[in-house]
């Protein structure tokens, strides 16, 4: 692999799956030429599951600024959108080196995403009642071309943006404002980790999070408890939560967390490598980074 240039003047985007060294690599690069760690992971943006969704520790932020990491309430929602416009200041101070595993947030930062309004509670509820033939037959033609038909929630959000505003998911995102990041102005790393690498990882990762504490944080979040908010979708919580209530016993729990994980694992892999063919493959373990990546 020839090496990458890591250049000092530009942004960093590092994505990858599950467990597959992003933070690590973040926080190395700022401790090498400086910056800020920034956030791109839908989960980590909560307060509540820290140890859970591998936030990084009290000793990662005191070598680097993080930024974008539980700072929203658990008990709240939080679209791409939001994202978008929290990360838009960071962008035009220190050179921002942004990570995480959630595919959305890093192509609208370098694509774009067209400004539609939210969907009301209203519309919402009336899309929850109607079978996916019925969603779909509602659709333009154009928009269902763009749109994977099979996937029940890109149907259903392709219906809302409809009967919300009155016009076509295809023709809001032909008024897709200007990326924030256009990918030719940044250093775009994609951690490449094979099956057979990674899956041992995942599996230690889940006796890592019990030694640091992650029973007593799901305890900490068992009084407060609904499966409905969007931060309860973490891999882990719902079989956590069941641990407490006594329905599930802790071998039990952590089989689940394993098997949710690898299948995590395996659908970024197949995102990322529809995605983001543009970017630079990184494969792991990477070994010297000094080999790969030139600073």
């Amino acid at each position: 692999m020839a090496p990458i240039d890591i250049s000092p003047d530009k942004p960093v985007l590092i994505a990858g799956p599950t467990a597959s060294g992003k933070s690590a690599l973040a926080l190395m690069i700022a401790q090498r030429q400086g910056g800020i760690v920034v956030n791109a992971d839908a989960l980590q943006v909560f307060d509540g599951w820290r140890i859970l969704t591998a936030r990084p520790n009290a000793a990662d932020t005191k070598h680097a600024p993080h930024h974008l990491y539980g700072h929203v309430p658990h008990d709240q929602s939080y679209s791409v959108g939001h994202w978008l416009r929290d990360v838009k200041p960071l962008l035009s101070g220190q050179r921002p080196i942004i990570v995480g595993g959630t595919g959305l947030y890093f192509s609208a930062l370098t694509e774009g995403l067209a400004d539609i309004p939210a969907t009301s509670a209203e519309v919402r509820s009336a899309a929850d009642a109607l079978p996916l033939p019925e969603l779909l037959s509602q659709l333009d033609a154009r928009t269902a071309q763009q749109i994977d038909t099979k996937n029940r929630a890109r149907v259903q959000r392709a219906w809302e943006v409809l009967n919300q505003t009155g016009q076509s998911l295809a023709d809001w995102q032909d008024q897709t404002p200007p990326p924030l990041v256009p990918l030719a102005s940044a250093t775009a790393l994609l951690l490449d980790a094979p099956k057979d690498w990674l899956t041992p990882r995942i599996e230690q990762r889940f006796d890592l999070m019990v030694a640091q504490g992650v029973m007593e944080e799901a305890r900490a979040m068992h009084a407060n408890w609904d499966p409905t908010h969007p931060s309860s979708k973490a891999i882990g919580a719902p079989e956590l939560m069941e641990f407490l209530n006594g329905t599930l016993s802790f071998d039990q729990v952590k089989e689940a967390v394993i098997i949710a994980t690898r299948q995590y694992a395996k659908r970024q892999r197949t995102w990322f490598n529809k995605r983001m063919r543009d970017w630079h493959k990184v494969t792991m373990p990477m070994g010297d980074a000094v080999d790969v990546l030139k600073f």
